[in-house]
């Protein structure tokens, strides 16, 4: 395991599964002492704290925090700082995925709020609340879509206007924090092998094909990206879109 991380601590926003708990293990393998939150998957999130604990000893909080709920993100940020004594990186992770399957003109928009709300409305917020605690040195790594940058079939409207928000989000992010010492960057995934979209589902075949690498990628590849740009190796990359997408946007 590295250090580079020794004496950080790292709160990840969806942290109970998929990417974001793949996130949260390779940062506390890093050296950080981790955060969590979770909207309602308790169990999950334990089993992801005892496993990061398991496997690397550091220190590991759950909490419960539903990104569309705005004081429940920001209140996620002061429990890190309160419980594990300070904050150093912060992923904007959580996100939902609610496909327009029967054509924009269908969509209520409670669907179009909410995913608004997490995707983009939730990374600002903790943002904003992380930026009174993070030190010279602090990282800010949003997690964005491949869609945010190209949408290849119909069906994705509000989700990739809400991911290609979070470009412009880190853009004016990395201006407003760079003077600081704080980098902010965004980390683009392509489709990935989790529970919410398997690598033998039944899109597979099609998402498979918009990559020349004519696969999925695992969400430990999603991490080691992330956890490059959490590390002083990072110190000058700043306000910078790293898609890990397999070339599904070139």
């Amino acid at each position: 395991m590295s250090e580079q991380l020794s004496g950080k601590v790292a709160l990840v926003t969806g942290g109970s599964r998929g990417i974001g708990a793949a996130i949260a293990l390779r940062l506390a393998e890093d050296g950080a002492d981790v955060a969590l939150t979770y909207r309602s998957g308790a169990g999950a999130a334990a089993a992801v704290a005892d496993r990061i604990r398991e496997k690397t000893g550091r220190r590991v909080l759950a909490l419960q925090a539903d990104a569309e709920d705005a004081e429940a993100v920001e209140r996620a940020v002061e429990e890190t700082v309160r419980e594990l004594g300070r904050l150093d990186v912060l992923v904007n992770n959580a996100g939902v995925y609610d496909p327009d399957l029967h054509g924009i003109e269908q969509v209520p928009v409670e669907t179009v709020d909410r995913i608004l709300a997490v995707n983009t409305r939730a990374p600002l917020l903790a943002a904003r609340a992380a930026a009174r605690h993070l030190p010279e040195g602090g990282r800010i790594v949003n997690i964005g879509s491949c869609l945010g940058e190209r949408v290849p079939s119909a069906g994705f409207a509000a989700y990739a206007a809400s991911k290609a928000a979070i470009t412009g989000l880190t853009k004016g992010l990395a201006r407003d924090l760079g003077p600081r010492g704080i980098t902010v960057n965004e980390v683009a995934p392509g489709a990935t092998d989790t529970d919410m979209n398997p690598a033998d589902g039944p899109n597979a075949a099609h998402q498979k094909g918009q990559s020349p690498l004519g696969r999925y990628g695992q969400a430990e590849e999603i991490a080691a990206a992330v956890a490059y740009l959490a590390s002083p190796s990072a110190g000058y990359t700043n306000g910078a879109r790293l898609g890990v997408d397999g070339g599904s946007t070139v």
